[in-house]
């Protein structure tokens, strides 16, 4: 077989024509729908309606993929491309196209004109494909709906990914969103023994929708300074006329890939010696590039005019319509594909083969090799209750043990993700096994549990950085744990809702593997804020997350230690949703045993026996879903109990939240006779929630018993003591308690009431005498109810 010479004028001319044949395709899925080759004369009929997409960096992007091409097939590489650049989606899709990968997935997408004809039509059309890199591109596992975590998804996926390199592009105007400029910070965490490679692609085409770049105004030598002193190496290529940037483009991509090989092999024999510095590619070339140049005296290419479409061509507005054959007719279709419309052998011949093909390499679709997690039982992590309600230990810390020997036991498929949290948050016993991975410098004794080899990235203080490398790390096969303060979780929600749509579209993608859970834990929550105050106050992602579509989303409350194991064990083993999960890091009651936790876990909700005066026939429904929201009901419950002693009540605990809607919204949900059987059609009950309200409003608004008062989040809070924050937001026991006489008995319960009311006067002086809770909260025991 003659050796090919991937750097001779030849090859570089093959690399051109290949980049033709991608731009004319990406052209023309924006325009047309029939005539895909302009073999004959354009009719009205061939043109789409409405044209609807973007132009300004497929042109550059479809000659980065060449490029990429080549140097997969010179080193024989195992690479991906993560397409940071929002709605450029034709160029993954031109790009699967040309190498077969899109037939072999969609085979009704012949390699042929009849094929390309389909091909155009449904992009960017009802019944077809998105205009961005979604989740029925081949080769995509990054959506670009939403701009600024294209580099924390790449570091995520290269992960205990040894032998792969994602290749991230990033668009100019992405660079200027806050997540991606904390991402230059990944390769901090990157270890290039046990880790791949990420190749960013910093692309300046210098325009956003209306707008310069920053970055693109900066000169090389400044934006060498910047990225230099970020840790990385930067190589630029820069030009406009084609000829003279491809053996330009061509040496630089082959000293990226000659440096990521260097360190690989140099730690990989001598052991990590510090921050390496990783190739960053700067490649600078205009918007719209190889476009119109000019329209209507104004500059097209390299403008901010050439963001969208273009050409004012439609199907109803064919007065321009040669200016679009001219332009599509400059890549010369004629000699890119055969009479049959294929692309010619000797451009197929350019593309890498099997799964080196970037969109056929299995990482982009779940993971080469994806397994579940090795799972020890829980027993011997239980906590043990011993005296119910007068035990007490931190949830978040029972979990760290467990989570420890999920570590040993999946040392290249688990990781713990956070924002400088996990001590926070009580998993330092997770540090028994583990450091976290840190590259810079280690400043003994002032460091504390950092190491090139950690498996636990929290090094950043960046929400989005942690949640970005977890969703990379499962929507690569891999498994994880985001934890995170509940109220900051807020700064990554809509990263959560991209993740959820991405969720639902693969699903409908039969050729896609299922993802791991995304698993997110919200501690330091808002009922237990004893020095932070408001500004950590915000339970609304339970909210959030409700709204959306119900298969997708788990949400559980554990109330103690045992709960949140069994919550944990089953979040995972699951597949394709979002779990989330409210847990306590402060001492707590411990209530449940390990049986018990897994028995309520299982049902979703249920009856308390040992918490109830009556679980038949009761008068009065007790409920709560939550850590703290459990303690203030069982604290409510034992006043009740010595006021009425002839009280019948019935207290349900609620850990899977949407279990409680009904079926029609949820097919987890529970039928009204189940629901009945836990809240009845119409005695009263008061609800302690961990979260917002109207959650729970929203929940009772389809069932039959409205009767309902609900005590949870009110949008209150102040630097204060934890129970004054319940008492802020009326979610604390003499709050409850007077809820429920007031339900049962009205104003004969006016005397309980003035009790009530005497407590919390006393709490309000009390704490600002003396800055502590009142005796008969901070020595709270549970005794055993009069039944």
């Amino acid at each position: 077989m003659k050796k090919i010479d991937f750097d001779s004028k030849e090859y570089l001319d093959k690399v051109d024509a290949y980049w033709r044949a991608a731009d004319f395709i990406s052209v023309g899925q924006l325009y047309l729908k029939d005539n895909p080759l302009l073999r004959r004369e354009i009719k009205k009929e061939d043109i789409k309606i409405k044209p609807i997409g973007h132009w300004g960096t497929i042109s550059g992007q479809n000659f980065i993929y060449a490029h990429l091409n080549r140097v997969i097939n010179k080193y024989d590489l195992n690479m991906f491309y993560i397409e940071g650049p929002g709605h450029g989606g034709q160029v993954m899709v031109s790009n699967a196209y040309l190498d077969g990968s899109y037939t072999e997935i969609y085979p009704e997408i012949t390699q042929d004109e009849k094929g390309l004809k389909k091909l155009y039509k449904q992009f960017s059309f009802p019944g077809g494909v998105a205009s961005h890199a979604a989740p029925e591109t081949v080769g995509s596992m990054h959506e670009g709906g939403e701009l600024g975590y294209a580099l924390s998804h790449g570091v995520g996926a290269i992960l205990d990914n040894p032998d792969q390199i994602a290749a991230v592009v990033i668009g100019d105007g992405e660079a200027e969103t806050g997540p991606l400029a904390a991402s230059w910070f990944s390769n901090v965490f990157i270890n290039p023994i046990t880790d791949g490679a990420v190749l960013p692609i910093l692309y300046l085409n210098g325009f956003k929708i209306s707008n310069p770049t920053i970055l693109s105004r900066k000169s090389d030598e400044e934006l060498t300074s910047i990225f230099k002193g970020l840790g990385w190496d930067p190589i630029f290529v820069e030009g406009t006329d084609p000829k003279l940037v491809h053996p330009v483009m061509a040496k630089a991509l082959d000293n990226a890939v000659s440096s990521i090989k260097k360190i690989q092999e140099d730690a990989r024999k001598n052991g990590v010696k510090g921050l390496p510095k990783w190739p960053v590619l700067i490649v600078r070339t205009p918007k719209g590039w190889m476009g119109p140049k000019v329209w209507d005296n104004n500059p097209i290419e390299g403008s901010f005019r050439a963001h969208q479409v273009p050409l004012p061509v439609t199907q109803n507005n064919l007065e321009h319509v040669e200016e679009l054959v001219n332009w599509m007719k400059s890549y010369r279709p004629d000699e890119l594909f055969d009479e049959n419309g294929k692309l010619i052998e000797t451009l197929r011949d350019m593309a890498p083969k099997g799964n080196k093909r970037m969109a056929k390499n299995p990482i982009v679709n779940g993971g080469i090799n994806p397994r579940n997690l090795i799972l020890n039982p829980l027993d011997k992590y239980e906590f043990k209750v011993t005296d119910r309600g007068n035990v007490f230990a931190q949830d978040m810390t029972v979990l760290a043990y467990y989570l420890q020997q999920v570590m040993i036991d999946n040392k290249d498929n688990f990781r713990i993700f956070g924002p400088d949290e996990t001590m926070s948050n009580r998993l330092t016993p997770l540090f028994k096994t583990t450091n976290r991975v840190w590259l810079e410098d280690i400043k003994e004794p002032f460091d504390q549990y950092l190491n090139p080899a950690g498996r636990i990235i929290d090094s950043q203080l960046s929400e989005h950085q942690a949640e970005g490398f977890l969703e990379g790390y499962v929507l690569t096969g891999r498994h994880g744990v985001f934890t995170s303060y509940e109220s900051f979780l807020r700064v990554v929600d809509s990263m959560l809702t991209q993740h959820f749509k991405w969720l639902r579209k693969a699903k409908e993608q039969t050729w896609r593997k299922d993802y791991p859970a995304l698993n997110v834990i919200a501690t330091s929550t808002v009922f237990q804020q004893d020095h932070n105050g408001y500004t950590h106050q915000d339970p609304g992602l339970l909210t959030h997350l409700a709204e959306k579509k119900a298969e997708f989303i788990r949400e559980y409350l554990p109330a103690d230690a045992n709960s949140l194991l069994a919550v944990m064990e089953k979040s995972l083993t699951e597949r394709e949703v979002i779990n989330l999960i409210v847990a306590s890091k402060q001492p707590r009651p411990q209530w449940f045993s390990l049986e018990e936790a897994r028995s309520l876990f299982e049902k979703g909700a249920g009856i308390i026996p040992w918490a109830s005066t009556d679980e038949t026939n009761p008068d009065l429904i007790m409920a709560s879903s939550g850590s703290e929201p459990t303690l203030e009901l069982m604290a409510a419950i034992q006043l009740l109990n010595e006021a009425f002693p002839k009280l019948k009540i019935r207290t349900v605990n609620v850990i899977d939240l949407l279990r409680l809607r009904v079926i029609e919204k949820d097919e987890r949900g529970l039928t009204h006779e189940a629901f009945d059987a836990l809240f009845t059609q119409d005695k009263p009950i008061v609800f302690a929630f961990h979260g917002y309200e109207g959650l729970i409003r929203d929940i009772f608004f389809d069932r039959h018993n409205h009767n309902i008062a609900i005590h949870g989040y009110r949008e209150n809070g102040d630097i204060t003591t934890p129970f004054d924050i319940r008492v802020l937001n009326q979610m604390d026991r003499f709050h409850l308690a007077k809820s429920a006489a007031l339900k049962v008995y009205g104003k004969k319960a006016e005397s309980f009431v003035n009790k009530m009311d005497e407590y919390l006067n006393k709490h309000h002086e009390f704490i600002r005498a003396n800055g502590t809770d009142i005796e008969e909260v901070e020595n709270f025991v549970w005794k055993p109810l009069n039944k």
